[in-house]
């Protein structure tokens, strides 16, 4: 295969020995105040073979200049030491004050061996004795300057990502809910999978809370995309829920709550967000909830495994203003497990033109009623992705939230 130039220059690897490929944008600035000795290093680049654009200027106050012009396109300064305006390794330090981009080959005399070791450890690629200079080694000089002004910028910009990355996930772990329970009669099992790649936290949201006064209250939501400023509208309508719940604010007013907040902090009309919200009595007889546009829950019972729907509203942000989500109770003594899901778990394709489906998920539970707490959550799931890996797997944001009795969830 035959090599292709690499845009922004760099190693070209074929067949052959790999060799340095230069950027054609890449410039030389030579800054020399005597006229003799810029003729001399101009004459000497013309017979190096380098087929770059040279600048001559007089002071460093004229090369800073034209360094700025020239951002951010690579140049490699050809600097002397004594200058009209800067003397020493001064004249490095300068030039890298501002145009840290910039790949520098000191121009010394035979006298300045040590002046130019100086000038490296300041920061210069290379140095060079003018007296004595020939085109191979000034042609190489620049060259080598160039690649390794670019291995370090690359290199820096990989270690700054990896440091965004870092601080990026450090920060969704920290937005990822903790249950806040004051007692072991319940028990908290979830799964969380966002649809971007490289993401910790995406537009799903869930969080339980129980209150002092024994009453479990948890939310499960999905907000409308797969970006980061859905997984922030997700974020901040979880710590919006739990921070209500925990001012005694509960039912219809909870989810109008939830709903002006939504419509305030969202960047776009566009978006809106599927919510259930349970609340559990602390005697733990009765379920009650509410659904705006989500889909239903599994709820176990001594009987078997069934989809619970209860009457839905509007998602959020689809109405606003709209005031009449309806609360629905049912008994709760015979509850032993309840589990909320975020439709990417059930959205995922099975076959050409077929989606697993709320149907499809109930079965697949069912086959794993002998199943209690984690084990239950995590077999779900791998049945999930493993039925749908063949086209295309999970790939929405995908939330699952297991609510279960303490000797529910201890049974193996």
């Amino acid at each position: 295969m035959a090599d292709r130039p690499l845009p922004h220059g760099g190693l070209r690897v074929g067949t052959a020995d790999p060799v340095w490929v230069l950027d054609p944008t890449a410039a030389l600035l030579l800054v020399e105040d005597d006229a003799g000795d810029a003729l001399l290093v101009r004459e000497t680049l013309a017979d190096s073979g380098l087929s770059m654009d040279v600048t001559w200027c007089r002071t460093l106050a004229e090369a800073r200049a034209f360094l700025e012009r020239r951002r951010p396109s690579p140049v490699c300064v050809l600097l002397d030491l004594h200058l009209p305006d800067t003397q020493g390794v001064d004249a490095v330090r300068l030039v890298r004050e501002g145009h840290s981009e910039a790949a520098v080959v000191v121009l010394t005399g035979l006298a300045e061996n040590e002046a130019g070791l100086a000038a490296v450890a300041a920061g210069a690629q290379d140095f060079l004795a003018k007296d004595g200079l020939g085109p191979e080694a000034l042609g190489r000089a620049v060259r080598y300057a160039l690649q390794r002004k670019q291995v370090e910028r690359s290199a820096a910009e990989v270690q700054a990502g990896r440091l965004l990355a870092r601080e990026n996930a450090r920060l969704e772990r920290g937005l990822l809910p903790v249950p806040l329970l004051r007692s072991d009669r319940l028990k908290v099992f979830s799964r969380y999978s966002p649809g971007r790649d490289h993401a910790l936290l995406g537009g799903d949201f869930f969080d339980v809370v129980e209150t002092a006064d024994g009453t479990l209250h948890a939310v499960i939501g999905d907000v409308s995309g797969h970006g980061a400023v859905e997984a922030a509208l997700g974020v901040c309508l979880r710590v919006a829920w739990r921070a209500a719940v925990l001012t005694g604010c509960v039912g219809i007013e909870l989810v109008r709550l939830l709903e002006e907040i939504l419509c305030a902090e969202r960047g776009e009309e566009y978006l809106f967000a599927t919510v259930t919200v349970l609340r559990l009595d602390a005697d733990h007889r009765r379920l009650h909830t509410l659904r705006a546009g989500h889909p239903g829950l599994l709820v176990r019972t001594g009987t078997g495994t069934e989809l619970y729907e209860p009457a839905p509203g509007p998602a959020l942000g689809v109405v606003p203003g709209y005031v009449h989500w309806p609360e629905t109770t049912r008994p709760a003594a015979d509850i032993e497990a309840v589990t909320l899901f975020t439709d990417g778990l059930f959205e995922g394709v099975v076959a050409p033109g077929r989606r697993l489906g709320e149907d499809g998920l109930l079965a697949v539970a069912r086959s794993h009623a002998g199943l209690r707490g984690r084990a239950f959550v995590d077999a779900v799931v791998e049945e999930v992705a493993t039925r749908t890996a063949g086209h295309g797997g999970l790939a929405d944001d995908m939330a699952v939230l297991h609510l279960t009795k303490s000797t529910e969830g201890a049974r193996p």
